[in-house]
């Protein structure tokens, strides 16, 4: 809760807390709890928020804040007025309103209906009358009978019911200036060369010519409004690029077709049987390669039988041995 300001403004002078009686701060300081239970009859006490604080409005006045739980008000407040006056022991609630925050949700601002058109807003098919009294209009020159009255005034474009005021002229001028093609733009500020100077520069008639010109430059800001000292890059004066600009390659030509000479190749037929004789070769090789590592395995065996064989007839030697006995007899 905040206290009373050092000054509080009142009209014919300013008034200081120093002024205040003790008891007259202390009762208006003290009625929250009563500014409280005023928004909970006014609008019930689920709408009663936070207490945020007082201010003073006067020296007999204080307003007691609180935080509004109110649906479609979100940063609203409540506050509540209470007075009092020297030698009181209770406030008085003088009125409770609800208004909004520092964060509250305001609509736009509103404005009226003669200033709700906008540049823009113009669509095929619309109507959209001049204002009654516009200042940019003023009456015009309307026909004498004389056709030599009536033909200079055309020409200096006074044969029209209604022509644009001094002020009208000088608040279009004001506009174009500030505008997308005045000198200001972000385009103008780019270049150095303006279109006081440019070829494509085609100036105005009449006062408002100058300073301004109609551009007609396809490639810029054609048909358009230009200040004289608005630019671009499409200047009349604008030199052609440097150099040979980008490095020349050949040309691919994809439509044309490329011959190549393809080397003869042998019927398919002829050259069936040597090839199916490989294999039958090839065959063959395996085939005696494969008895002669199975006779090499057998011949050991084969020798070996003998061999034992043979053992027991060296043996047998000795029985016929008997003829040098034979001999001895």
């Amino acid at each position: 809760m905040t206290g009373p300001s050092d000054e509080t403004a009142q009209e014919g002078g300013a008034v200081t807390v120093a002024e205040w009686p003790d008891e007259l701060a202390g009762v208006l300081t003290g009625a929250a709890e009563q500014a409280r239970a005023a928004v909970a009859e006014f609008s019930g006490a689920d709408a009663v928020g936070d207490y945020l604080g007082v201010t003073y409005e006067d020296p007999n006045a204080a307003t007691h804040r609180f935080l509004a739980h109110v649906p479609g008000y979100q940063g609203w407040q409540w506050a509540v007025v209470v007075a009092g006056y020297a030698g009181g022991d209770r406030a008085t609630i003088s009125e409770v309103v609800l208004i909004p925050g520092p964060t509250a949700l305001l609509a736009p601002e509103w404005v009226p209906w003669e200033q709700r058109v906008r540049a823009g807003d113009l669509s095929p098919g619309d109507l959209l009358a001049p204002a009654k009294d516009d200042p940019r209009l003023v009456p015009g020159y309307t026909a004498s009978g004389d056709p030599e009255i009536d033909e200079v005034a055309a020409e200096i474009g006074l044969g029209r019911r209604w022509v644009m005021s001094a002020w009208g002229r000088a608040d279009a001028a004001e506009r174009w200036h500030e505008g997308d093609f005045g000198p200001h733009s972000a385009m103008s500020r780019s270049t150095k060369r303006v279109c006081r100077d440019c070829g494509f520069f085609l100036p105005l008639a009449g006062s408002l010519g100058a300073m301004f010109g109609v551009c007609g430059n396809e490639l810029s800001a054609d048909g358009h409004v230009v200040d004289k000292h608005y630019g671009c890059g499409a200047h009349s004066d604008t030199p052609a690029p440097a150099g040979t600009g980008s490095p020349m390659y050949e040309p691919y030509d994809d439509g044309v077709l490329d011959v190549v000479d393809r080397p003869v190749v042998e019927p398919a037929g002829a050259a069936e049987p040597a090839d199916a004789g490989e294999p039958a070769e090839s065959a063959d090789a395996a085939d005696s390669a494969d008895a002669t590592e199975a006779a090499d395995a057998a011949k050991p065996a084969d020798a070996a039988e003998p061999a034992d064989a043979a053992k027991p007839a060296d043996a047998a030697e000795p029985v016929d041995s008997d003829d040098p006995a034979d001999s001895g007899d």
